[in-house]
């Protein structure tokens, strides 16, 4: 099969397409034909080796994908060859093939293309658990996505609305506001063209209860200081580069909190909750209050450049590899 290597860390542009070995599964595994696979910002900093895990190398990179099942361990109950699953598989998805274990595959709604599929469950299992398990937002807070075009920031601008939040998006250029407001968002700002601080105190004068924050930088603290009594931030990630360095006595003037999102961690930690929320998911996706945005769409052969469409934050909505080099941007 033909897979996207990483022989050694470093600039993603030195990932090689060759043709390795298909992978076999084991008495609890499934093999999966991969027809899509999600590109996620951490995918380019565990190339560059910079991310919290240095996996060994050589290493195929990808940790989501979507196909068909082609066979499965002796040991696997509940899924035959012909299913379409989602398979999270935290390295090898950027591949034509990939073995996960069997508790790692998810059904694909019967409505569900696989490019969406490919792209939903990082992204929308995300934006859930912080919004609801970790912020508890209520219907009528007001919720502020930052980063609101990237794949997170709009799954959140979804969900928030799907929980009954006003939401606020954030975000560097109007092409980007454009499409956060197809998805849902009730107010946006331009914070490329606009004080943030300003800007929310004039559309959220009372505060904003909830921040979502994938980006950090210089925006987080600037949010944090339009915080509501009792407000929450949710930290997610740092796109932007720098990892912000917040003055925690604005928590304690209004009795706000911060809480840290790691939902690769969430998902093995807490296995139940975290189906009961995909289970939330897929049915708000069939009744159409959810509406993955694929933004491009890159060849196996075009992994690099769309690792960079992601890490260089051009992307609207998912960013997608298929294996197809005829559907590839």
């Amino acid at each position: 099969m033909k897979a996207v290597l990483c022989k050694d860390f470093g600039p993603v542009s030195n990932l090689k397409i060759e043709d390795v070995p298909d992978p076999q599964p084991g008495p609890d595994e499934i093999l999966v034909e991969i027809e899509a696979a999600g590109v996620n910002f951490p995918d380019g900093l565990t190339v560059r080796g910079e991310y919290q895990v240095k996996p060994a190398l050589p290493f195929i990179p990808g940790s989501e994908a979507a196909g068909t099942v082609r066979a499965v361990g002796e040991e696997v109950r509940g899924i035959v060859v012909g299913d379409r699953v989602i398979a999270l598989c935290v390295l090898g998805g950027f591949a034509e093939k990939v073995v996960v274990r069997a508790s790692q595959a998810l059904p694909i709604p019967g409505s569900m293309s696989a490019a969406a599929a490919s792209g939903f469950t990082l992204a929308y299992g995300t934006a859930l658990h912080a919004l609801q398990d970790k912020a508890a937002l209520r219907p009528g807070e007001t919720l502020l996505v930052l980063g609101a075009a990237g794949g997170v920031g709009m799954a959140a601008i979804e969900v928030g609305k799907a929980m009954g939040a006003t939401v606020i998006a954030a975000a560097s250029s109007d092409d980007k506001l454009a499409l956060a407001k197809a998805h849902g968002a009730d107010i946006l700002i331009n914070y490329a063209a606009d004080d943030l601080k300003t800007a929310l105190r004039n559309v959220a004068p009372k505060g904003v209860d909830v921040v979502i924050d994938p980006v950090g930088g210089s925006m987080t603290e600037a949010a944090v200081r339009n915080l509501s009594w009792g407000g929450r931030l949710l930290v997610v990630g740092f796109t932007q580069g720098e990892i912000p360095k917040l003055p925690v006595n604005l928590l304690l003037l209004k009795e706000a909190s911060a809480v840290g999102v790691f939902w690769g961690q969430f998902t093995i930690k807490e296995p139940e909750q975290h189906q009961e929320n995909l289970k939330k998911l897929f049915d708000w996706f069939e009744a159409g209050k959810l509406n993955p945005h694929i933004g491009a769409t890159y060849s196996l052969e075009q992994a690099s450049a769309a690792i960079e469409h992601v890490m260089d934050r051009r992307a609207l909505g998912k960013v997608v590899l298929t294996t197809s080099t005829e559907n590839g941007k």
